[in-house]
């Protein structure tokens, strides 16, 4: 559904290591600095939307980001850790004493696409965007898979997220659009060897 070539290992590393000085800085008030230019290929310099999860011993302590490509990729997971670790209103921000224990994972994101088929939607591949009026709700795509939800009960959560209705999915006047993400965090085994 996207033309976007896949990161690699060294970009998905960079990206890590980018969201992780992110976090440790603004958790202890200091600038976040610029990564090396040397360090930005083309590909974590293109426009795409990202989300940062933080999560502590298994339970989530943050989770920002934005499906739309308004920045470089690089630039998107920079904020978005900055933005989940301090301002993610369901939590209280990370302190400086929990930044060994939080566990950071990145979603590099594909563009959204509207869908006409309920069908199109494939769990574990997809994440949803339901937009009705000035609602809009997001999931990403291994929330569904996490949860074991179906089809039917991804879209009920994304559109209580949203904060409409669980089946206004049904509803004409609701948008449904599909992107798929890359998915990577600090635990993956291929991301940690040298």
């Amino acid at each position: 559904m996207s033309q976007l070539r896949p990161l690699s290992l060294g970009e998905k590393r960079t990206l890590l290591s980018i969201a992780r000085k992110s976090l440790e800085c603004c958790v202890r008030g200091a600038p976040v600095p610029a990564p090396e230019s040397s360090e930005l290929t083309d590909a974590l310099c293109e426009k795409r939307g990202a989300f940062v999860t933080l999560s502590a011993g298994g339970a989530l302590r943050g989770c920002i980001g934005y499906v739309e490509p308004v920045e470089p990729l690089w630039r998107a997971v920079m904020a978005n850790a900055e933005h989940a670790a301090l301002y993610d209103n369901r939590f209280t921000p990370v302190t400086p004493d929990e930044l060994d224990a939080i566990h950071i994972e990145i979603s590099a994101m594909s563009p959204l696409r509207c869908i006409e088929e309920l069908s199109e939607i494939e769990i574990g591949t997809h994440g949803l965007m339901i937009t009705r009026d000035a609602c809009r709700g997001l999931l990403l795509p291994q929330v569904a898979t996490e949860y074991g939800w179906t089809c039917e009960e991804f879209l009920c959560h994304t559109c209580r997220k949203a904060g409409l209705p669980a089946h206004a999915w049904n509803d004409s006047s609701c948008r449904i659009e599909i992107f798929s993400a890359e998915v990577f965090g600090e635990d993956d085994p291929l991301l940690q060897a040298s």
